[in-house]
This record gives C-alpha cells, structure tokens and sequence, in this order.
C-alpha cells in the first residue's frame, strides 16, 4: 500500500520548492539596505576611478553618486590603473579580478548611512 500525504504536507512541499523572486536573505527579513537593492532594484550602473585624484565614484541607477577614496581599500590602493580599470561591475558588486578585491553595493551605502550624520552641517 502506497502511503499517503496530507493535502497540507503536498501544499507546504510545494511552497518549499519554489524559487523565490528575491534572494532568502535572512529568511526573508530583509533590511532597509536588502530591500533597497533586492525589492526596489538599486544597482551601481557605472563606476569612474581616477587614481591620481584618489577618486572612486559610483554612479548608481536612481541618478544618485556615492564617492570614496581609493585609498580607503588596501588593495585598491596598492593597484596600477590598468588594474584599476580592469573590474567587473554585475549591478549589486564590483570585482576587480587583477587584486582580488571585492565591494558590495550594500558595503557602500552603510558606509554611506554610517557618515550620513557627519556630512550634514
């Protein structure tokens, strides 16, 4: 005799396996920083470097610029730019591939929140 599966248990089995349309990101309790670039779709959409002015400048996809210093990255710092230049950028990341560094997105605007205070006279 074949067992059988309550309803519920083939509905919650169900449930389970789908794929969500967002990422499980602490079990779906998503910060304000997650829901930012997970639900509302915030993404850097270029970067300009300019290592003689120490400059990293994000542009991202709301218009909005983020600006950091080079220096404040070790390994950014460190690189040539050809190195510099030499990156990868999927919207959430920017990896640069020749000084295996690595910057998230959701690094830069708690760096941002962190000094928001500071920056308002």
């Amino acid at each position: 005799m074949k067992p059988s599966i309550s309803k519920a248990t083939q509905d919650y089995l169900r449930s389970i396996e789908r794929k969500p349309d967002v990422p499980d990101y602490h079990y779906n309790n998503l910060d304000a920083i997650d829901q930012l670039i997970y639900q509302e779709g915030l993404r850097i959409k270029n970067l300009h470097i300019d290592k003689d002015l120490d400059l990293l400048l994000l542009i991202l996809n709301n218009g909005k610029l983020i600006k950091r210093s080079i220096s404040d990255f070790k390994l950014l710092n460190k690189a040539t730019p050809e190195e510099l230049g030499n990156y990868e950028n999927d919207g959430i990341g920017v990896h640069w591939p020749d000084v295996d560094e690595d910057l998230s997105l959701r690094g830069f605007l708690k760096h941002e929140l962190a000094h928001f205070s500071k920056k308002v006279v």
